[in-house]
């Protein structure tokens, strides 16, 4: 399985138990859905390696509990904690019209109702409190908070995001 062909579903946090449970920091809004899963893959020295999933549960809200097959130790899970998890893009939910995961707008372009075209998304920024839509503006970064209020329609057809900014945000950038 490539990188490419899957989502990031979250990071192995730390050990549960001395029996080789691992908890997984889950970045969705619906920890629910990933109660079921039959398996994950595990980054793991720049590959991605399956692993089979004998029990899950959440702990907390966010947090998935796992208990993975073959790994029986609390040495077996510690070489796992900070790695990353995905799972193949085909497992996401079916999402609203409106409604869409960061992966599939980028490369679409961006437009603002006062503005016109602002440029090319080129990615969703999520390292800061605000997440962010990284436009590309003729060679300069725009950088717009991923805030509902700001996104009039979504056009999935024609690959359109149509924003409607505070006047003045995108000329912040442009000066």
């Amino acid at each position: 399985m490539r990188k490419e062909d899957c989502f990031y579903l979250g990071k192995i946090v730390s050990k549960f138990s001395f029996k080789g449970e691992l908890l997984i920091k889950l970045d969705t809004d619906d920890p629910e859905h990933y109660l079921k899963m039959e398996s994950v893959f595990v980054e793991y020295r720049k590959k991605l390696v399956p692993f089979f999933i004998d029990k899950s549960s959440l702990q907390k809200s966010e947090l998935l509990r796992v208990k993975l097959e073959d790994i029986d130790t609390e040495e077996d899970a510690e070489d796992l904690i900070k790695r990353e998890v995905y799972l193949p893009l085909e497992e996401l939910p079916a999402l609203e019209n409106d409604q869409f995961y960061f992966h599939e707008i980028i490369g679409y372009q961006a437009t603002d109702k006062s503005f016109g075209e602002i440029g090319l998304l080129t990615g969703v920024n999520t390292t800061s409190p605000q997440a962010l839509f990284e436009i590309d503006h003729n060679g300069k970064q725009v950088l717009i908070p991923l805030n509902d209020d700001f996104i009039a329609q979504v056009d999935k057809e024609q690959k359109i995001i149509h924003l409607d900014v505070p006047e003045g945000l995108i000329e912040m950038y442009l000066e």
